[in-house]
């Protein structure tokens, strides 16, 4: 019999990595918060790998600490290896990695929603969700519960109608075993809403003990560490090695022999997968000139035997499985613990949604993490993020979160889905953003902290220290500018041994530190008025100074971008009356219902001759409506 068992503002159904971050969010805004998982000892899980950050991943995870979420704070406590990526490159896509304990991260995510003011955390399915009469919407669990929430969050992440594909082997699941949400899919169809199935893998976890670790590769964590979180100040030590091996010919001959057996292959996988982390079987086909592919074997944690096999995802049957990982050096003998698996799901078109991840047809109805189609646990987190701020500022009746793409990878990855849409599981890239120059990591602070402090989420404390590091980067700017070096054997002696011209005449820190070949570490010896920093205060100013130039032709572009930004369209127009526009620009206006031009003009299909079109439409619109006729 159903019962009425509670009341929220803001109800979460997920307690992924996008869940936690909404629920806090929503939460620490005020608002009487219910965070709903299927099982509570899989709040906060890795099902796939036991890593956070990485490649604009790492980005991702900086800029949530920034406005005030969680994520980064859980992976400076549970860390075991940290790793700066492409530090032989630019700065813009330096991108911080961390190994994790996976059940350690699980455990602290767990207990910090536990311990939050506002939040209620429940282990409970929830199989019907509608909108009632009065404007809430109810939701029902399959104990026959019921609660009632101003505003819902969707962050089912892969439970969502689940399905485990290992070779001819299928069945309903969600990740790690756990139960699948069965009985939702029905109840969000039934509302109207326009749902597809993806599909994404995990690797097999294989027994410590049965590796051969002297024919691997070592990889080694980075000393000094630098933490995600601005709020972390005392990083513990890495604890642990990864290392790196190959396939090789053989593994390639194993999985193409059998390649019929992978249900991807076979067709009995319906789902797209994502393109940008194939299964092993997919690299080998697509692929096939490649001789070898790498793969990563990394730890689970300080108090577990399982290791990670990075790189080898795979649907293939466990026996197939069994031979291919025989076949590559390090991993002849190795006792398979878990074996690899797809699971395909149920998740949304995001298009249906605007910037604040509201679904336009289901006001009060947000989405979040691969929900929304994406892929990745930061990227779920950074859309938890969003939709829980957004889904409290307006129950509080506040201006809505909108973060555009010149403010943050955040804001790109939530523009690029609602916009562009995803035909496959949607993948944060360094190259997805135009303005890479400014959407740093080391200055993700600098960016959206502000903002954070705003919205309600960064503590006075956090504002203070923020403030401060930002008067040291000015006092820093200030000093290296006015600073002039005279000329002299000791400085000439460090111009010749970094390959760079001698100087003659006195010459200022600034104009030293432009020079691609100097930096702040090369110069100490000479720089007798520098004071002790922080390390992120003194890589600001040098990336400040070196990219100067770029940085400010950067900016000026943007501002040119805001303004067709600032050039808002009614919501209510209805683009098949507006002469001149093609079809399929008609067609594609009418589905995404872009909130500006400059949103209208990423649109696929929406050609530059078709923003002309909207652009003197707007501006005849403004004329009607400043002489009056829009009132007759």
């Amino acid at each position: 019999m159903k019962f009425l068992a509670g009341k929220f503002d803001v109800a979460v159904i997920g307690a992924g990595h996008a869940g936690i971050e909404a629920g806090l969010a929503a939460a620490r805004l005020g608002c009487k918060t219910g965070v709903f998982t299927i099982n509570m000892d899989a709040v906060g899980n890795c099902p796939c790998n036991p890593s956070i950050g990485g490649t604009a991943k790492g980005h991702l995870v900086r800029e949530i600490d920034a406005l005030g979420g969680e994520m980064g704070k859980a992976a400076d406590a549970c860390f075991l290896q940290s790793r700066m990526l492409n530090r032989g490159k630019g700065p813009a896509v330096h991108s911080l990695r961390a190994q994790i304990d996976r059940r350690a991260y699980s455990a602290r995510m767990k207990h910090t929603l536990e311990l939050q003011e506002n939040l209620e955390l429940r282990q409970a399915e929830i199989t019907e969700l509608e909108k009632t009469n009065d404007g809430l919407w109810l939701l029902t669990t399959r104990l026959e519960a019921q609660y009632q929430a101003k505003a819902v969050i969707l962050a089912t992440g892969t439970y969502l109608g689940g399905k485990i594909y290992v070779g001819d082997v299928s069945y309903e699941s969600g990740p790690d075993g756990m139960f699948p949400s069965k009985f939702l899919p029905d109840s969000l169809e039934k509302m109207g809403m326009d749902i597809r199935r993806f599909k994404t893998g995990t690797p097999a976890r294989v027994l410590r003990s049965s590796i051969d670790f002297s024919e691997l590769e070592e990889q080694c964590g980075d000393d000094p560490i630098v933490p995600f979180s601005y709020d972390t100040e005392n990083i513990r030590e890495n604890k642990v090695k990864c290392y790196v091996s190959w396939t090789n010919e053989n593994t390639k001959k194993v999985i193409l022999d059998n390649i019929s057996r992978s249900p991807m292959y076979s067709g009995k996988i319906e789902g797209i997968g994502p393109r940008y982390c194939p299964s092993i079987e997919d690299k080998i086909v697509r692929f096939s000139d490649k001789p070898r592919h790498q793969l990563f074997i990394e730890p689970c944690g300080l108090d577990t035997e399982e290791m990670y096999i990075q790189g080898m995802s795979s649907s293939l049957p466990e026996d197939v499985q069994l031979d291919f990982y025989h076949t590559i050096k390090g991993l002849e003998n190795c006792t398979v613990m878990r074996p690899a698996y797809a699971i395909e799901y149920f998740c949304a078109d995001p298009i249906q949604m605007n910037r604040t991840l509201e679904f336009r047809e289901f006001p009060g109805l947000y989405g979040a993490g691969q929900f929304n189609g994406s892929s990745g646990y930061e990227e779920a987190a950074a859309q938890g993020l969003v939709a829980g701020v957004n889904a409290a500022l307006k129950i509080q009746g506040k201006e809505p979160l909108i973060l555009d793409r010149a403010s943050s990878y955040i804001g790109t990855l939530v523009d690029d889905l609602v916009t562009k849409g995803c035909n496959d599981p949607y993948r944060m890239m360094t190259s997805r953003s135009e303005y890479r120059l400014i959407l740093r990591q080391d200055n993700a602070d600098t960016r959206l902290t502000p903002i954070g402090k705003k919205i309600g989420l960064i503590t006075d404390d956090r504002w203070k220290r923020y403030n401060e590091k930002q008067e040291k980067i000015k006092a820093e700017l200030e000093r290296v500018r006015k600073t002039v070096l005279p000329p002299s054997e000791d400085l000439n002696t460090i111009l010749r041994e970094h390959h760079t011209s001698e100087v003659k005449t006195g010459i200022r820190l600034v104009d030293l530190l432009k020079r691609p070949e100097l930096s702040y570490e090369a110069l100490k010896e000479i720089d007798k008025t520098r004071t002790e920093n922080d390390n992120n205060v003194l890589e600001q100013v040098e990336i400040e100074i070196k990219y100067e130039g770029y940085i400010k032709r950067q900016l000026i572009i943007i501002e040119q971008v805001r303004k067709l930004e600032n050039k808002l369209l009614p919501n209510d127009i209805d683009y098949s009356n507006i002469d001149g526009l093609r079809l399929e620009a008609r067609e594609k206006l009418n589905k995404v219902r872009p909130e500006s031009i400059g949103q209208a003009s990423r649109i696929s299909g929406v050609s530059p001759a078709d923003i002309s079109v909207l652009v003197i439409y707007l501006s005849t619109l403004k004329n009607k409506n400043k002489n009056g006729e829009g009132n007759q």
